[in-house]
């Protein structure tokens, strides 16, 4: 059985700006200019630290995202290979195939942007037509990324035989709300999970310091004690910040990822409070069934 083809998209810009030239034009073009012609560049290791070299200003991050993106431009795009761009304002994607190997083009080729591939376009695909699940793998925020199989199967489809819009039979509204539902449910579980890894990579002072920035935006203010022995009182919040009027909330942060806290933990916590204090115990590595019953 054949394999299909792999698909890109490659956008034209912020907004789409340079959707017509692509269109026009029958090419695909990014920028990073500064790096001048990257076809000495083999491994992605190259193409980090060229992207390093000429953008010193760029977070490690960015730069090996960056760098990732010109890598699969330059090397891993073939001949034959599917492409595609977006125009948002008329919320069509034009559909075509990669004709041509990398090349590094003369300054002004594109309003600027000096690496490009020729292509061939073979028609246009309206987002209305598009699942929501579709649409929603086709809403990355990089410049250039592999389209999903299955929804690069879905406009294959529909480039084949595109009904006019007009002609569609109206989706349910109830059916596109559950459709929505489900994707925002699933992005959101998603989010929650990468803010709980970013928080277990944080210092014990940055996970101190995002509790107590936490309470500073509700409205509280905070004092933070000082690193060393804290005996168990790490900040301390109220709405004065003196601590004069109520509520003051004492808290103790335990920073130990995958180590719940126990019961004699926060009877030590408990026993350790005024009585008109207010306590708070927050742990990044949860709590053990014993330490919720003597809470």
């Amino acid at each position: 059985m054949t394999q299909p083809k792999r698909m890109w998209m490659v956008r034209a810009q912020r907004g789409g700006r340079l959707f017509e030239e692509f269109k026009t034009r029958s090419v695909v073009a990014i920028g990073w200019n500064e790096m001048g012609d990257m076809q000495s560049f083999k491994s992605r290791d190259d193409f980090i630290r060229e992207v390093a070299a000429r953008y010193p200003e760029n977070r490690p991050a960015q730069t090996v995202v960056s760098a990732s993106q010109a890598y699969r431009f330059v090397r891993e795009f073939k001949v034959g290979e599917r492409i595609l761009t977006y125009n948002p304002e008329e919320r069509v994607y034009l559909v075509g195939t990669i004709l041509g190997a990398y090349e590094y083009a003369p300054p002004g080729t594109i309003d600027g942007n000096r690496n490009i591939r020729k292509v061939s376009w073979d028609g246009e695909v309206a987002r209305d037509l598009l699942t929501v699940g579709t649409r929603n793998s086709l809403g990355a925020i990089s410049t250039l990324f592999l389209v999903p199989a299955e929804a690069a199967e879905e406009i294959e489809k529909l480039l084949i035989r595109a009904p006019a819009l007009e002609s569609l039979p109206p989706v349910p509204v109830e059916e596109e709300i559950t459709q929505v539902d489900e994707l925002l449910k699933d992005i959101q579980g998603k989010a929650f999970e990468f803010i709980k890894d970013r928080i277990t990579r944080l210092g014990w002072d940055e996970m101190q310091e995002l509790v107590a920035g936490l309470l500073r935006a509700m409205g509280y203010k905070t004092r933070v004690s000082p690193s060393g022995s804290d005996r168990g009182k790490d900040i301390v919040a109220s709405p004065d910040g003196f601590g004069f009027e109520s509520p003051r909330i004492v808290v103790e942060v335990k920073h130990r990822s995958g180590n719940a806290m126990g019961s004699q933990e926060i009877r030590s916590f408990l026993g350790g409070r005024h009585k008109d204090d207010k306590g708070l115990y927050v742990s990044s590595g949860g709590f053990t069934k014993e330490a919720r019953y003597e809470a």
